[in-house]
């Protein structure tokens, strides 16, 4: 018989019976139990959301190092080695001639060679390595090249504007000083590459230019050198001395004309004075002998290897190879004058628009955008998990 004054599910012990074991289940699955639960699991869920913004905000205004950032602009011009528009067209920058100097200069101040350098030159690993900086933001102890590079593309920023042909730079450093000096340096670097990045085709333009000018040169020497040599070998102008003969010859055939045409008009007298025959016959016989000797001597002037005629032609053939070696030497020094022309419009120039100059206030960190940020990124993250937890919740109660 049940005991007298309790009721008879108390006298049930739990789990001994069905009907006990159904009674369990219906408690534990109760919609005010299983709303508690869920009340307890969004309550710990929005002090996880609170929390974690709470302790990044912690952190960036009280634990975080100021980092102090320096802002620089500059560009790269060519000469263009205009001669007729005026005395500054030459260095007017063009943006299609410049883009791709501009992206390599970019490229480079963005490259594990420019850290390298940076590194050596003003220490940029140390300077991150330093124990006050936060634990965040430094650098291990003997970092590798690696994991400095990590940070030297997130403190070093390099934009490129196409439109304007403009690069900025912003360097991050922990000392304002420091963030100055690495601008500085940097810019200092992008400046020498730009020089060198025509720097191999200007020597070869150049150096090919000034060889055929140097050969040029040194062939028109020679000629000039063979010329001299034979006038004097020479010793006389052969060309001179040949028209020299040729005239006398020309002017005594001219006086022997007249002196037979005086000898034909005496005897054809039908009583010539025989004085005046003989001294005509005289002057006509030595006219003759003296034309034939000086065409003889032209005849031994124009024959053989030492003839006049043969050094004169000697002479013309020395006056044409130096005449063709001047031609030369021009053609020559034009093409090196049109090289150095060339060169000089290959030339690249760095131009500074904005200075590096040391910041007064810390950039970094933006304590406030940061630690909203923050919230928004974990709030999103818990507004997700809540949404995919509902949706759950509702298919195994359903």
């Amino acid at each position: 018989m049940p005991a007298v004054g309790k009721p008879a599910l108390d006298r049930i012990k739990p789990g001994r019976t069905p009907l006990a074991r159904n009674l369990g289940y219906s408690a534990r699955h109760h919609p005010a139990v299983a709303a508690a639960r869920w009340a307890c699991l969004w309550c710990v869920w929005r002090f996880s959301s609170c929390s974690r913004p709470s302790l990044a905000g912690y952190y960036f205004y009280n634990i975080a190092t100021p980092m102090y950032a320096t802002e620089s602009d500059f560009l790269i011009i060519q000469n263009e080695g205009s001669g007729g528009a005026g005395p500054l067209s030459s260095l007017l920058p063009t943006q299609f001639a410049n883009s791709a100097d501009s992206i390599a200069v970019q490229s480079f101040l963005q490259s594990k060679d420019a850290m390298l350098r940076l590194d050596t030159d003003q220490g940029f690993k140390g300077h991150f390595t330093q124990a006050w900086i936060d634990p965040i933001q430094r650098l291990n102890e003997n970092p590798s090249n690696e994991e400095a590079y990590k940070l030297y593309k997130k403190n070093i920023k390099i934009g490129y504007d196409p439109t304007e042909g403009m690069i900025r730079m912003e360097v991050v450093a922990a000392d304002p000083e420091i963030s100055a000096e690495f601008s500085r340096l940097l810019i200092a670097y992008a400046e020498a590459r730009v020089n060198d990045l025509s720097q191999e085709k200007r020597d070869d333009q150049m150096s090919a230019s000034t060889a055929a000018y140097e050969k040029s040169l040194k062939a028109r020497r020679d000629a000039q050198e063979a010329l001299i040599k034979l006038q004097v070998e020479n010793g006389v102008d052969p060309q001179a001395v040949i028209a020299s003969i040729r005239t006398q010859i020309t002017n005594y055939e001219t006086l022997l004309i007249e002196k037979e045409l005086e000898l034909a008009a005496l005897l054809d007298n039908n009583r010539p004075n025989r004085a005046k025959v003989e001294g005509a016959e005289g002057d006509v016989r030595r006219l003759n002998d003296l034309v034939d000797r000086l065409t003889s001597k032209l005849n031994s002037s124009t024959n053989g290897e030492n003839s006049l005629a043969q050094q004169a032609v000697n002479l013309q053939l020395a006056q044409a190879d130096l005449a063709t070696a001047d031609a030369n030497l021009q053609l020559a020094q034009g093409q090196l004058e049109q090289a150095r022309t060339e060169a000089s419009r290959q030339v690249r120039y760095l131009t500074i628009a904005v200075d590096p100059v040391a910041s007064e206030e810390a950039s970094y960190p933006r304590s406030f955008e940061n630690t909203i940020l923050a919230f928004l990124i974990f709030a999103g993250i818990y507004l997700m998990i809540s949404l995919t937890a509902s949706i759950l919740r509702e298919q195994v109660t359903s």
